[in-house]
């Protein structure tokens, strides 16, 4: 096997991506490394060459290996494989610089969905004679329509033992761009994609089908509304000379900031090693931030909607779906373009062009400023001192069905970082009978949801979005604090009556780290090393300012199926010690989980988090109660928190921001 490796690197002149000599331990594959897994993974007799690989991914090295990495060490390259072979799915482990599999064994779950199983699930319901029968009866044939097959959720179920389980609703085919406006309501496949059969048609009755294409391309738009907007001289962002980053393979270098990315198949962008330049010592903020899952649960108890409890990162994946970005529409004209490597079914590795920007933009604020009256006088009239705020963006945008999610990770001149998540796309929509709230079935059919259009309700629903923030504030040994707003005792003789102090609490095991944020009870949270001191001799740490994004559910999270899944949306903040296998709270498999691999299930051992390597896990989101400007395409609303420092600096970082000239 080393022998066959190292003919193949000679070969392709590829020693440094497949020895890994010079590519950083957290640098994601490339399509030399993906190419060499499957090649490695075939040599086995348990594979076939007809073989399917849902997840090619960089396997992480040690922590500790990662942090004595030195340019040019010749760095652990290895992968984490899932792979069909026959009726078996396998999980391993590839040595990328041995060329050794390792870790051999069956999967522990349900793998995520691969692009053949849509199309075969599509597929089958076409081609199953009793669905053909149910379309008949609505003067559609199969060539009328297309079908958009969806993760079934799990519910405890006996009938879902055995089975892999999509259910298909399907569209009449669109005539402009709106693919979605046309739902055939009331008809669904259920496919056993394990099984390769239709298990089940549902036929609920004909629904009205509504008539309207509700395009939104701007000559879609001008023929329905008869005119666009006067035409508007644009207020752009613009940069003049090069860009003030670098981008050296992996390593993003800006102002004060320095940190590598990489996509993942699953959760998308990751960023690594994200330091922090303090009067030219390089400090440590983050080893590691990443999406970690994201929850779309649909609140209409229907037959056909019930069971729309989406785990879009572990079952489908934001780094496959990963959508081209578009200058001057996505980022600005000027952003610096980057592709992603992923992988296909079969395990060949595919480029998505322009699936990252990263630019710098001025928000045209100041990031400090002072005017100074006392200053002025009658001779001389002195300005504002200040400093304009840039920003440097790293954005990228996934497209999972009928939503399309943004995420920006902003980095600030001052010592910020903000976590953003922009939600966009298209409301997924009911096919009714009413045109109007008049009409007598208005009030039945918008129980759960709204109607927007004539034929078509918007089901109310909701998103969680999990980040997975390992802070390594000045090193591994890091603790969790909330300071409290609190009552403060008056002494006597004071007039006042009424002042609040904070009270510092620090949670010493994982099930008291657990924490909702409640605007009634005013609080802090952050991760501090209490082994430094900065300045006048405080411990230095962050902050996570929630910002507008805390959103709770009374969802049952201990006796609904869905819930038990996603049970971080139960507290705004967890924390644990770090493990590298703990990657995603909805668990490692995601399809048809049952909740027991899950955040909320890891906490119960409740181990310490006094003075360790912490991993701090933040869900934020908002409750969608669609309304009628939601269609045909939704204005982006955007949900995020700010990390911010805490006397980690020993004075205002942007002090030696420069004025422009």
């Amino acid at each position: 096997m080393k022998r066959h490796l190292s003919a193949t690197c000679a070969a392709m002149a590829l020693t440094v991506l497949c020895g890994g000599a010079l590519a950083h331990p957290l640098d994601g594959l490339s399509k030399e490394e993906i190419a060499e897994v499957v090649t490695i993974m075939k040599s086995d007799d348990r594979i076939s060459d007809e073989a399917r690989f849902p997840l090619i991914e960089l396997k992480e090295p040690e922590k500790a290996d990662v942090l004595a990495w030195k340019e040019g060490d010749e760095g652990p390259r290895a992968a984490t494989v899932h792979v069909i072979s026959g009726d078996e799915t396998y999980k391993a482990e590839v040595d990328l610089v041995s060329g050794e599999i390792s870790d051999f064994g069956a999967i522990g779950g349900q793998h995520m969905v691969l692009l053949e199983e849509f199309i075969g699930a599509m597929d089958l319901a076409l081609s199953d004679e009793n669905f053909v029968a149910a379309l008949a009866k609505r003067d559609l044939e199969p060539g009328d329509v297309f079908c958009l097959p969806l993760t079934a959720g799990s519910f405890d179920m006996e009938a879902e033992a055995g089975q892999r389980l999509m259910k298909v609703p399907c569209y009449v085919n669109p005539t402009g761009s709106n693919f979605y406006a046309k739902p055939i309501e009331g008809l669904y496949a259920v496919v056993d994609l394990a099984g390769k059969s239709v298990v089940e048609v549902i036929d609920n009755g004909v629904v009205p089908v509504p008539q309207d294409a509700w395009g939104y391309m701007e000559e879609e738009v001008e023929a329905r509304t008869g005119a666009l907007r006067p035409e508007s001289n644009p207020a752009t962002l613009r940069q003049e000379g090069d860009p003030n980053f670098t981008i050296d393979g992996s390593m993003v270098n800006w102002d004060i900031w320095r940190f590598r990315w990489r996509v993942d198949k699953r959760p998308g962008v990751v960023l690594s090693n994200i330091e922090v330049n303090d009067r030219d010592d390089w400090r440590s903020v983050l080893y590691q931030a990443h999406l970690s899952e994201v929850f779309v649960p649909y609140m209409d108890p229907d037959e056909g909607w019930y069971w729309r409890t989406y785990m879009d990162s572990g079952e489908y994946g934001f780094g496959i779906f990963l959508s081209p970005l578009r200058a001057g529409v996505d980022c600005p004209s000027y952003a610096r373009f980057l592709p992603a490597t992923v992988h296909d079914d079969l395990g060949n590795p595919i480029e998505i062009p322009d699936a990252l920007c990263i630019f710098e933009r001025n928000i045209g604020d100041p990031v400090w400023r002072h005017y100074e009256i006392f200053a002025q006088s009658e001779e001389q009239s002195v300005p504002a001192e200040g400093r304009p705020a840039s920003e440097l963006v790293v954005r990228s945008a996934s497209q999972v069905g009928n939503y399309d999610y943004l995420i920006d990770y902003v980095f600030e001149q001052n010592g910020r970082i903000r976590v953003m998540v922009g939600a966009t796309g298209l409301d997924a929509v009911k096919g009714v009978a009413s045109t109007s709230m008049e009409d007598a079935t208005a009030e039945q059919e918008t129980r759960y949801g709204t109607l927007i259009v004539p034929n078509l309700v918007a089901p109310n629903h909701d998103h969680f979005f999990n980040f997975r923030l390992d802070f390594d504030i000045d090193g591994q040994d890091n603790v969790f604090m909330r300071t409290g707003l609190v009552k403060g005792d008056m002494p006597d003789g004071v007039p006042r009556r009424s002042m609040w102090v904070t009270e510092a609490k620090m949670p010493k095991t994982e099930m008291e780290a657990r924490y909702r944020v409640n605007p009634a009870t005013p609080a802090m949270y952050h991760i501090m090393n209490m082994g430094r001191k900065i300045g006048v001799g405080h411990a230095p740490g962050y902050m996570i300012l929630p910002q507008n994004s805390v959103a709770y559910s009374p969802l049952d999270t201990e006796n609904d199926p869905p819930a038990k899944r996603n049970a971080y949306i139960d507290y705004t903040f967890w924390n644990t010690p770090y493990v590298a296998s703990e990657r995603y709270a909805g668990g490692e498999y995601a399809f048809q989980s049952d909740g027991s691999d899950t955040l909320a299930e890891w906490v119960k051992q409740d181990r310490s988090i006094d003075n360790t390597d912490i991993v701090t896990w933040y869900t934020m989101g908002f409750h969608h109660v669609p309304q009628m400007e939601d269609w045909p395409v939704m204005s982006t609303m955007w949900k995020g928190i700010t990390l911010k420092p805490y006397n980690f600096f020993p004075h205002n970082p942007a002090l030696t921001v420069r004025l422009p000239k």
